[in-house]
């Protein structure tokens, strides 16, 4: 299925492609995602850190008129796009935002239920970039975890700086 297109976002990234068929010595690919706006709605950024073993990759990109929810989420969604389809081991994506982290976990079963509606019947805010998302999440065995952003942990801190590097462009 091809994945949609999104042309204002500018991704840039170094080092290794992962693109390995499963993981040697029981290795999780491990990813930290953040998004970033100024000002919401306003430019934001997303960033994201992927590291297998010793190897790693950032990519970040942005838009010009954004919310911080979607800058979120597009990190996720672009670390996703980054890994290749044929990828059979474990991710563990860290996000600091919960309301990706609800979305996908729990909140996303109840929407699809009820046609992309919350349970007051309104349509489901970002549901363009929840479906997206959603047959990312599907195509890859992702462990989805919760960080504190902002807290020192290394690999969310540079997620960070690469979600305000993404605002800049």
């Amino acid at each position: 299925m091809p994945r949609p297109a999104t042309p204002q976002n500018k991704t840039k990234s170094r080092a290794v492609k992962f693109n390995r068929a499963g993981s040697k010595g029981g290795e999780n690919l491990v990813i930290y995602t953040d998004g970033a706006c100024s000002g919401n709605p306003g430019p934001g950024g997303w960033g994201v850190l992927m590291k297998f073993g010793r190897h790693e990759k950032e990519l970040y990109g942005g838009e010009p008129d954004t919310t911080n929810n979607r800058m979120e989420m597009m990190a996720a969604i672009e670390a996703l796009r980054a890994v290749k389809p044929g990828f059979s081991g474990s991710i563990d994506l860290w996000t600091d935002s919960t309301y990706v982290m609800k979305g996908i976990t729990e909140w996303i079963h109840g929407w699809k239920r009820r046609g992309w509606k919350k349970a007051d019947k309104k349509p489901v805010i970002n549901s363009d970039l929840w479906k997206i998302l959603d047959t990312l999440n599907q195509e890859h065995n992702v462990n989805w975890h919760w960080v504190k952003g902002h807290a020192g942990v290394e690999g969310n801190e540079r997620a960070d700086e690469l979600a305000r590097r993404g605002i800049k462009r």
